[in-house]
C-alpha cells in the first residue's frame, strides 16, 4: 500500500545544496508546510514556464544577429556568438523559391552544391510548414528575418512540450526537470537548428515509457527517428533492460511500434516509381549519404587529433563506427552485470552522449539532445552546471574561433590552439557526467533518484520488475525480489515491507 509520503514531490531544497543555495534568490528552501501543486501554480506549470522565459532570453541573444549581423559583415554573427542556421538556409534550400524538400533539386547557385535537402523527412517537413506560414513579400532580408521568427515560436512550442514531459518522466521528481528548464547551453542553442523538434518526440517517448504506454513510446520513438537519427539508439537500452527484467514482450511491440510509424512518415517521400519500378528518391536518400561522406567537422574529437597531428583522418568512418559499437557493448554490459538493473533515463543518456562523442561533428546545438537526458539521469545540480559550463565555453569557443579564421589576415577571435582547448573542455565535460552516471549505476545507493527507494520512476513496465536474467556472479550476491515484496532504501540498507 502507498503511504502519503510516497506520492509527495521530491524537494531539491532538501536533497541538494546548490539548489538550496541557490533558492535564496526567491526566498530559500520550500518549508515543510508548503502545500505542494495547490492552485493554478504546478510544479509542471512552473517549469514550462520558467522553460519558455528562458527561451525568449535566448532569442533576445540572437538580436544582433536578427538586426544586422546574418545579413552584414563576414564576421559579425561570430563575434556577436548569434549565429543560427535557419535564416540561411530558408534561401540556401529554396524554400523562399517554394521548392519542395526532396522532391525538386536545389539549383547550384542557390545550395553551394547541395542538390538537396540534407535534414531527415520529419525536420524537412517542419521546415516546410514554418515556410510556408513566413509572411511573403518584402525584402529577402525581410523574409529570412520572419522565417527565424515563425521557426523559433514553433521551437518555443517544442520547447513547452519537452519542459512538461520531463516534468511528468519522474512522477515523484518533477522539480528535476528545472535543470533542463535553466540549462544556459539550452538558452544559447536554442534555435542555432532544429534539433529541438526532434528532442520534443524523444521526450514524450520517455514519458509514455514512464506511463507504461509503451506503444505510444514506440511510435514516438519511430517519428523522432524520423526528424533525427539519434532517438533510434533508445531502443538499445530498452532492449538490454527488457532482456534483463523478462519484458521482452513490451520491447517487441515498442520495436514495432517505431518502424510502423518511422515507415509511415518515410515511405511516401522514400519510393519513387517510373517504367522499371520501384527506386530509392535520391532526395530522400541525401540525409544518409550526406552523413556518410562529409569529413571530420567541429567540435569532434576527430577534429582536435587532426589539428593537433596534421592527419586528415580519412577514415574517420571507420574509427567512429568502431568506437560505437565497442562503447555500445560496454554499456550492454554494465546495464547486465550492474548490481541492480539501470534505470532507463540512465542507459539512454549514455548511448546518446557516446553516439555524439564519438561522432565526426559535435556541433554545439548537439548540447539539447543531452539536456533532458541529464536531467532524468543523473539531477545533481553541481555536476550539471559544471557540465555546463563547459559547453558554454565551447559555444563561445567555436564562434570565435569562426571570427578569427574569416577575419582574414587580421585574425580576430580565438586562434587554433585556443579552439582546441575548448573542444576538449566540452569533450571533458560530456565524460565527466557520463562517469558519475557510470558510477551511480555500479554503486545505485550513491544514485539521487533511488535514495528515497524508488527503483526506476522512468521504466515503466520495467519499474520495480524482479530481475529474470542476470549474470551468475551478481545472481550468486543477491535474490531478487520484486519491489512490492521488498523494496531498497538506497543509501540507508534497509528493507521495508
Amino acid at each position: 500500500m502507498r503511504s502519503a509520503r510516497d506520492d509527495q514531490p521530491v524537494r531539491p531544497t532538501v536533497e541538494d545544496e546548490v539548489a538550496a543555495a541557490g533558492s535564496e534568490l526567491i526566498g530559500g528552501p520550500m518549508g515543510r508546510r508548503a502545500l505542494l501543486g495547490a492552485g493554478w501554480w504546478s510544479p509542471v506549470r512552473v517549469i514550462a514556464l520558467v522553460a519558455i522565459g528562458l527561451f525568449a532570453l535566448g532569442m533576445v541573444q540572437k538580436l544582433p544577429c536578427y538586426n544586422y549581423g546574418w545579413f552584414f559583415g563576414a564576421t559579425t554573427q561570430y563575434t556577436h556568438a548569434c549565429y543560427s542556421d535557419i535564416p540561411h538556409l530558408y534561401y540556401g534550400r529554396g524554400f523562399d523559391q517554394g521548392l519542395i524538400p526532396y522532391f525538386d533539386h536545389i539549383p547550384q547557385t542557390v545550395s553551394g552544391g547541395m542538390d538537396y535537402l540534407e535534414y531527415p523527412v520529419l525536420t524537412g517537413l517542419f521546415m516546410e510548414v514554418a515556410a510556408l506560414l513566413t509572411p511573403g513579400g518584402g525584402t529577402l532580408q525581410h523574409r529570412e528575418q520572419m522565417y527565424w521568427f515563425v521557426n523559433a515560436g514553433m521551437l518555443m512550442a517544442c520547447t513547452a512540450a519537452i519542459a512538461v514531459c520531463v516534468a511528468r518522466t519522474h512522477r515523484r521528481r518533477p522539480w528535476d526537470a528545472l535543470l533542463f528548464a535553466l540549462a544556459p547551453a539550452f538558452a544559447l542553442t536554442a534555435t542555432i537548428n532544429w534539433d529541438l523538434f526532434a528532442v520534443a518526440l524523444t521526450a514524450g517517448a520517455m514519458a509514455a515509457w514512464s506511463r507504461g504506454r509503451t506503444v505510444a513510446a514506440g511510435v514516438l520513438i519511430g517519428l523522432a527517428a524520423a526528424a533525427k537519427l539519434y532517438p533510434a539508439l533508445l531502443l538499445g537500452p530498452l532492449f538490454v533492460l527488457c532482456l534483463r527484467a523478462g519484458r521482452l514482450r513490451a520491447f517487441g511491440s515498442a520495436v514495432a511500434a517505431a518502424v510502423a510509424s518511422w515507415l509511415v512518415v518515410n515511405l511516401p517521400v522514400m519510393l519513387t516509381h517510373d517504367a522499371s519500378g520501384f527506386h530509392i528518391r535520391p532526395g530522400w536518400a541525401k540525409f544518409y549519404t550526406f552523413s556518410q561522406e562529409r569529413p571530420i567537422d567541429f567540435g569532434s574529437v576527430w577534429l582536435f587529433l587532426s589539428q593537433r597531428t596534421g592527419n586528415p583522418l580519412e577514415d574517420a568512418n571507420t574509427y567512429a563506427s568502431a568506437l560505437m559499437v565497442l562503447g555500445c557493448l560496454g554499456i550492454g554490459v554494465l546495464a547486465l552485470c550492474a548490481p541492480r538493473r539501470p534505470r532507463f533515463a540512465q542507459l539512454a543518456f549514455l548511448v546518446v552522449a557516446l553516439f555524439i562523442l564519438v561522432n565526426k561533428v559535435y556541433s554545439p546545438q548537439y548540447v539539447l539532445w543531452l539536456v533532458p537526458l541529464a536531467a532524468l539521469a543523473r539531477p545533481k545540480w553541481r555536476d550539471f552546471l559544471i557540465w555546463q559550463a563547459c559547453e558554454v565555453l565551447y559555444y563561445l569557443g567555436i564562434w570565435f574561433y569562426l571570427a578569427y579564421t574569416g577575419s582574414g589576415d587580421k585574425h580576430q577571435g580565438l586562434p587554433p590552439e585556443g579552439y582546441q582547448l575548448a573542444i576538449v573542455a566540452h569533450l571533458l565535460g560530456t565524460l565527466y557526467l557520463c562517469a558519475l552516471v557510470v558510477r551511480d549505476i555500479w554503486f545505485p545507493e550513491r544514485d539521487v533518484v533511488r535514495r528515497d527507494g524508488s527503483d526506476d520512476p522512468s521504466g515503466g513496465v520495467l519499474d520495480g520488475a524482479p530481475d529474470i536474467w542476470i549474470p551468475g556472479s551478481v545472481r550468486r550476491e543477491r535474490r531478487t525480489e520484486p519491489a512490492s515484496v521488498a523494496r531498497v532504501e538506497w543509501g540507508t540498507g534497509s528493507r521495508t515491507p
